[in-house]
């Protein structure tokens, strides 16, 4: 009798030149946990990564590039040097329990508040629209503050802020980067033409749309190689009010382009963020089709459907998120098929151990 094979997805992988133990990635999840007053990590957040470090990758959560890039209070940064430093112990941390870590680049765009911003400024879009959505300040939950569009002699600066971040990332011993143009976000602000509605070289057509992601992923490939850059995409998804009249034109001629520039991976939000896969109609397999890197696939998997879809070659890599938060050995629970804790919505966002490293493990 042959044993029978173990199923893909937890068997070692390759992402470009990276060696990794399994095909399951933890999706970045914002936590709001960061040191108050300087947005550097901590203690407390070391070590919830390492013991999340058993997947195949780790990408953190979003991370402003700069203070005008941040949208909700105590998200982590990644544009001072004391930043940098607390994400090092993390990188340190994840390598040493034999891990890999990338760190996800963030630009909030229109969906922030005067109270986070520099000078207490308005937050910057494409175009001058209040997104309807909620955001997290000091006070607790709030809709965001009303935008300025950007002028176009602004945004070669904040190209330049996704380029500086991406040296201090590579200072912080990530293994790469992930660029955050997904979820109603700066450049997905930029992508579709339902936040876009400018006027200059930056807005109408689709090639316009996507100047900005694409610039971003140039200025970041002087830094960083090419294999070491990823990019989260959410085709399809409402998520922080937004919407494309054409999203498969829009999402075709993008991946081609990021094809073209070699990119290690994208990582595919399919469906609506947190939400329903069948969302809205989108062939991800016209993404899959068109971009030779990985394709990593998230939203609502079961290890059922990330099993099935490793083996089919739906996808080369599946995110997993809301279970990475309750169970930090979730590789070792979907291997076994052994029951999960349940996440307690409550302490997702800020607080201290509680709901962050104190979920046990099945070893405990």
């Amino acid at each position: 009798m042959h044993a029978q094979a173990e199923p893909k997805l937890f068997q070692p992988s390759e992402l470009s030149d990276l060696r990794l133990a399994n095909r399951i990635v933890m999706a970045p999840l914002t936590r709001a946990r960061a040191t108050p007053g300087t947005d550097a990590p901590n203690d407390l957040m070391v070590e919830y990564y390492r013991q999340r470090a058993g997947a195949g990758l780790i990408v953190t959560e979003a991370s402003q590039i700069s203070q005008q890039g941040q949208g909700y209070i105590h998200t982590p940064g990644i544009y001072t040097q004391e930043q940098a430093r607390g994400w090092r112990r993390i990188t340190d941390a994840v390598h040493e329990a034999g891990g890999k870590i990338v760190i996800q680049l963030w630009h909030v765009g229109r969906i922030s508040h005067f109270s986070l911003q520099p000078g207490g400024g308005a937050p910057v879009a494409p175009s001058a629209l209040k997104a309807k959505s909620r955001i997290f300040i000091a006070e607790g939950f709030t809709e965001p503050s009303e935008p300025r569009a950007l002028e176009t002699e602004e945004i070669p600066g904040i190209v330049a802020d996704y380029a500086h971040a991406a040296g201090l990332a590579r200072e912080a011993g990530f293994d790469g980067v992930e660029i955050h143009a997904a979820n109603g976000y700066l450049l997905d602000q930029f992508q579709k033409d339902g936040t876009n509605h400018r006027a200059d070289a930056y807005g109408g057509a689709i090639e316009n749309r996507c100047r900005l992601t694409l610039e971003v992923v140039d200025a970041i490939a002087k830094v960083l190689p090419s294999n070491r850059i990823g990019i989260r995409l959410s085709p399809a998804s409402p998520a922080n009010d937004i919407s494309d009249s054409n999203p498969q034109a829009l999402f075709d001629y993008l991946v081609r382009e990021l094809d073209a520039r070699k990119l290690a991976y994208i990582h595919v939000i399919e469906g609506a963020t947190q939400g329903a896969r069948d969302h809205a109609p989108f062939d991800y397999a016209a993404l899959r089709k068109a971009f030779h890197g990985a394709y990593i696939a998230n939203n609502s998997y079961d290890r059922e459907l990330a099993i099935q879809a490793i083996e089919t070659g739906a996808a080369d890599m599946i995110a997993f998120g809301r279970h990475f938060i309750a169970n930090p050995d979730l590789v070792e629970r979907l291997r076994r098929g052994a029951p999960l804790n349940p996440p307690d919505v409550n302490t997702f966002y800020g607080g201290g151990s509680e709901g962050y490293t104190d979920y046990p493990t099945l070893a405990a």
